[in-house]
């Protein structure tokens, strides 16, 4: 037997907008629906009658829906029964909403919801939908037109009721909770749920380095700013200063984006591992710093950062649409942000979850692939297993004092020296003789050899691999011109490792000779441009040269000039990537966090504005440091803020920058192109007695509730490229029909598909030169006017090379 308790939330006072044209209904008494799991958890308590049967007691979520119930039972000599049952819940009134898995600003939409009577009675009553600002719970019915909350309402027994309120999306809400509840006679239901509101724009970000030396005074303009009253349609955002005189919290403050990167792919995953473990050197390597953190974390937190929390899915949407919104209002808030990742619990649980999902990800032959469920990755395992030695290096004692990171590295170092020797066995089954001392090396043997050589006297390299690692070393010293500057920086660490010291300075000796100075820019390589394999990526190749210098030369003077220009590539929130931000971070790190000198402040004027961090409200600057950040917001920006003149009166350098973030409409966006090419066409698919044909959506041709659309993404490459990603946006009135996120295989490519709520993400970890077509099915599921968005292609890491689509608007009837 079973009995279900389905608990309703205490009772509900609707107050209307006061500019609501409404009927004025007493719903006092509905109790509303607000615990939505999808699955039934109770704790096991059975009791039974007096005939034997078993009575499970349990409370539902309070979804109107059909639930299945599975048992299994035992004995103690085990003897077993299953059972399976249909549980359902309902009322004789039942209020179904069809909502949005999001609105988008600038959006007309029908907010339709079904009144369904399975009484015994033909039913007539009220309904009302009220709107609420999700930060403040603050009626905003007036904002969205919903100005006729009131809906009267016939049903007659056995038979649904439709209704329809017509909203017009505002500007400025960044999430909306709906409240509907309808009322007839003694019966009642209601329902209460919060909708993300995506913005019709695209966040720009620009941003100005301000770098400047000791006892200088130097002039910046930043151009576009101050020319920025030309443009119509561009709205502020955001003006952030931001500066300090420690690199170290250039690496801090880029750790938390590692954290909250929201792709699960396997090298993204060892990024937060990776971002915990270096959270806990910074914290326990310096007392100062850790008071830092604690002072932290006593400021009140943002309201709306504390809603996310409590909804986690809510949190997802915004964090991949708009991640601009998690920014803090002020400064206190922002640091906040960072302190929560500092907090030593929480550490402590990230770093566990962490490894247990790459322990998950990893093969049985010890490879990690880039998605779980594409091939095994050569390049991803090697790249884990150099991060692993960088941790290795800052003297993280778990890479070598725990047994499942221990376990996880010495599976991945056995495969990856398995793939050496079949490199070895191809040359010397398909090589003649004679040209076995030709030029055999790639950069994924070079980078072989650098990531074993940070466990090279820990994992021995067994006999029948000794050969081929022997062979590829020999290939290295022979030929290590032919490569570029990444790959030459690798193999002079592996060779230094490896107590080669003499030609490890050889390769360094040359490098430095090629090295250009500025007192801007600090050290550098002119040749050193962003490509389409991960070997032509600037920020790494700056990084591994800063590690290069510093273990080879101990070049203490060379290693500050290479950590300028690093941090000139610092981009507002972090670096273009993850990979970039791992890279960076160790760089940054490898000198340790203890140099809290100077903490005389430079002078900073923007424009008229002579910027004082001690006189602004809720600015602090850390003692030691001399990091502050403080920012202005919408019509508190003006061009002449684009005039910066900065003053140091001591010795040393000092960094920061000026960041400008503006919004511009995604349906005046056009298509932008560079060596990648993208094209989307949305198409209606009808059957006809022939069989299902697709025809082009038009003014003659239009969408209507339930139709099926086909949206069509040709791209374009005219080389070759690695690890691309595709994110196509959805209009909020529709619903992909394809839920399950899976690879695939099809037209000669391999991909991962991944369905998110306001968008779907291709990743292509190998696209060859040539045309492809992308092809997925979305259902009409509302009424209105809807933004579509654009379409995104982007070399994950060159991120240089990307393209969109144009904007565009659907319209269903």
């Amino acid at each position: 037997d079973k009995s279900v308790q389905v608990k309703f939330s205490s009772p509900v006072t609707v107050e209307e907008d006061d500019e609501s044209k409404g009927k004025s209904v007493d719903l006092s008494s509905v109790k509303i629906r607000k615990n939505f799991n999808e699955t039934a958890f109770f704790y096991p308590f059975l009791q039974t009658n007096e005939e034997g049967d078993v009575i499970i007691s349990f409370t539902a979520p309070e979804a109107l829906t059909k639930w299945k119930f599975m048992g299994f039972a035992h004995t103690r000599y085990l003897k077993y029964g299953f059972t399976e049952k249909e549980i359902v819940t309902q009322k004789d009134l039942m209020l179904m909403p069809n909502a949005p898995r999001f609105f988008r600003e600038g959006d007309k939409i029908i907010f339709s919801a079904k009144i369904s009577n399975i009484s015994t009675n033909d039913l007539s009553g009220t309904a009302n939908l009220i709107l609420f600002d999700a930060t403040t719970m603050k009626p905003i019915d007036s904002l969205f037109k919903n100005l006729n909350t009131a809906k009267s309402f016939e049903a007659k027994k056995g038979q649904s009721a439709a209704l329809n309120w017509e909203l017009n999306v505002p500007q400025g809400i960044q999430a909306v909770t709906y409240r509907i509840v309808a009322k007839a006679g003694n019966f009642s239901d209601g329902e209460e749920m919060t909708i993300p509101v995506l913005p019709n724009r695209m966040l720009v970000t620009e941003s100005l380095p301000l770098p400047v030396r000791g006892k200088q005074t130097k002039d910046f303009l930043f151009a576009n700013l101050l020319n920025s009253k030309s443009s119509a349609t561009l709205v502020n955002h955001k003006l952030t200063l931001e500066y300090t005189s420690n690199p170290a919290w250039y690496a801090v403050q880029a750790l938390p984006y590692l954290m909250e990167y929201p792709y699960e792919c396997a090298e993204q995953v060892f990024s937060r591992y990776y971002a915990n473990s270096i959270a806990s050197v910074i914290a326990n390597s310096n007392p100062k710093i850790m008071a830092v953190f604690d002072s932290w974390k006593k400021f009140t937190p943002d309201a709306f950062l504390s809603n996310l929390q409590k909804n986690q899915e809510l949190k997802s949407v915004i964090l991949e649409e708009t991640p601009w919104v998690l920014d803090a209002k002020d400064e206190n808030k922002s640091k906040q942000n960072i302190a929560l990742l500092f907090d030593l619990n929480k550490m402590s649980d990230e770093l566990e979850r962490a490894m247990k999902k790459l322990q998950q990800m990893q093969t049985a032959g010890g490879a990690w692939p880039w998605f779980a469920g594409m091939p095994d990755d050569r390049y991803v395992t090697q790249h884990i297993v150099t991060g692993m030695g960088h941790l290795k290096r800052l003297g993280i004692k778990d890479i070598s004092e725990n047994k499942n990171t221990t376990l996880m590295t010495k599976k991945a170092i056995e495969y990856l020296d398995n793939c050496i020797k079949n490199d070895y066995d191809n040359i010397l089954k398909y090589t003649k003789k004679e040209d076995l001392n030709k030029n055999h090396l790639s950069s994924i043997q070079i980078q072989y050899l650098y990531a074993r050589s940070y466990f090279i006297y820990d994992y021995e390299i067994v006999k029948k691999n000794k050969d081929a690692f022997d062979y590829f070393k020999n290939q290295a010293k022979k030929y290590w011109l032919d490569n570029n500057k990444y790959l030459q920086g690798m193999l002079a660490l592996a060779f230094n490792r490896m107590n080669d010291k003499n030609f490890a300075n050889d390769i360094l000796k040359s490098l430095k000779e090629k090295l250009i100075y500025s007192e801007e820019m600090g050290a550098y390589w002119k040749d050193i441009n962003a490509g389409y394999y991960w070997h032509q990526a600037p920020i790494e190749t700056q990084a591994l040269m800063i590690e290069a210098f510093d273990e080879i030369a101990n070049d203490a003077k060379t290693v500050e000039e290479l950590k300028i220009w690093l941090l000139k590539q610092k981009q507002t929130q972090n670096w273009k990537t993850t990979k970039a931000t791992v890279e960076a971070c160790y760089a940054l790190l490898l000198r340790g966090t203890d140099f809290l000198a100077d903490d005389i402040l430079v002078k900073i004027n923007l424009g008229n504005i002579e910027v004082d961090p001690n006189k602004i409200d809720d600015v602090k600057v850390e003692a030691g440091t001399g990091y502050f950040k403080t920012s202005w917001s919408g019509n508190n920006i003006n061009p002449e803020m684009g005039k910066i003149k900065i003053s140091k009166t001591t010795d040393g350098i000092a960094w920061g920058a000026l960041y400008w973030q503006y919004f511009e409409q995604l349906d005046k966006i056009k298509t932008q192109e560079t060596n990648l090419k993208i094209q989307k066409k949305l198409f209606i698919e009808r059957n006809t007695p022939t069989g299902p044909v697709i025809e082009p959506i038009s003014e003659t041709n239009k969408l209507k509730v339930g139709d099926k659309i086909i949206v069509r993404i040709e791209i374009r490459s005219d080389r070759d490229m690695e690890y691309v990603h595709l994110k196509d946006m959805r209009a909020s009135g529709t619903e992909p029909i394809n839920v399950l996120s899976q690879y695939k295989y099809q037209g000669g490519l391999g991909y991962y598909e991944s369905t998110k709520d306001a968008s779907t993400n291709f990743f292509i970890s190998y696209l060859p030169k040539g045309t492809y077509v992308f092809e997925y099915s979305l259902k009409v599921t509302h009424n209105g006017d809807f933004s579509n968005g654009i379409t995104t292609i982007q070399c994950m890491y060159a991120p240089e090379f990307t393209s969109h689509s144009e904007g565009v608007r659907i319209t269903v009837e």
